[in-house]
C-alpha cells in the first residue's frame, strides 16, 4: 500500500552529556530518562557523553545501578568506569547492535565520542526521530543541538520522559509521530507545517510530577514573551 500513515515504532532515544554539563543535572536527568518508566517509547536508550566530561560518569553510573540498570559501554567507557566498579557484573562491554536496540527494560548502551559533531552524527544515524536531550550549560551548544538533531523532540537539561501528549497539554494521545507527513484534503499552511518540540530545562525529571508532587500547569505562553528562541 501507499497510503500515508503517521509511524509511532520504535522510541529509540538518547541522552547526550556536553562537555560544560553539569553533574548534577546530568545524573538527575539520565536516571530519570532511563528508569521512571523502562517500558516506554520516551525511555532512554542510549547515553552518549562527551570525552572531557567522563569524570562525569561514575557518578552517573552509581545512580543508573541504583535503580538496578545493567551498562552496556564502549572500551572508553568501561575504561573510565573500571577504577570505581570492581567486577560488576551490570557493567558490560557493549556490542555494536546496542546501539541500535530498544531495550525496553532496564539497560542502557553507553558510548564516549569525540566531539560534539559526533554525537550529533551518532544521534542522526542510530536514532529513530523520536526524542532526544542534551545536557550542558551552554546555551549556544544546546541551540545548535536542538537545530541539527533530526528528533520530533529535542530537549535541554530535561529528561526523554517529558515526550507525552497529556505533559504537553495535548490532552491523550494515539502514539507519537516520527514521521514527517502532511494532511489529507484540501490543505492550507496548518496542515502542510510539521513540529519540531524544544524543552528547555533545568534538570527537570518526569518523576518529580504526579498525583502529590509537582502538577502540569498548561498555560499558553505569548510568543513575544519568547523572543530569540522562535527566532532560530
Amino acid at each position: 500500500s501507499r497510503i500515508p500513515v503517521l509511524g509511532h515504532a520504535d522510541g529509540l532515544c538518547s541522552v547526550y552529556i556536553d562537555e560544560s554539563a553539569d553533574e548534577e543535572k546530568a545524573v538527575a536527568v539520565v536516571v530519570d530518562s532511563k528508569t521512571n518508566y523502562p517500558a516506554a517509547c520516551n525511555s532512554t536508550e542510549t547515553l552518549l557523553i562527551h570525552a572531557s566530561s567522563l569524570p562525569l560518569l561514575p557518578a552517573i553510573a552509581r545512580g543508573l545501578l541504583a535503580k538496578g540498570v545493567t551498562l552496556r559501554g564502549d572500551p572508553r567507557a568501561l575504561s573510565a568506569l573500571a577504577p570505581h566498579f570492581s567486577a560488576n557484573p551490570r557493567i558490560q562491554s557493549a556490542e555494536p547492535a546496542d546501539f541500535d536496540t530498544e531495550f525496553l527494560d532496564l539497560t542502557i548502551a553507553v558510548r564516549v565520542v569525540e566531539s560534539f559533531d559526533e554525537a550529533v552524527a551518532h544521534v542522526n544515524a542510530h536514532g529513530s526521530h523520536h526524542t532526544e536531550a542534551i545536557v550542558t550549560e551552554n546555551e549556544a551548544r544546546a541551540e545548535e543541538y536542538m537545530r541539527r538533531v533530526d528528533a520530533a523532540g529535542v530537549y535541554w537539561n530535561a529528561s526523554t520522559r517529558f515526550a507525552d501528549g497529556f505533559r504537553y497539554g495535548f490532552g491523550a494521545e494515539i502514539g507519537v509521530s516520527t514521521n514527517k507527513t502532511h494532511a489529507r484534503g484540501p490543505v492550507g499552511l496548518e496542515g502542510l507545517v510539521i513540529y519540531k518540540y524544544r524543552l528547555y530545562g533545568k534538570g527537570q525529571t518526569a518523576g518529580s510530577y504526579g498525583e502529590g508532587k509537582k502538577k502540569y500547569l498548561h498555560e499558553p505562553i505569548p510568543l513575544e514573551s519568547i523572543g530569540k528562541r522562535f527566532a532560530q
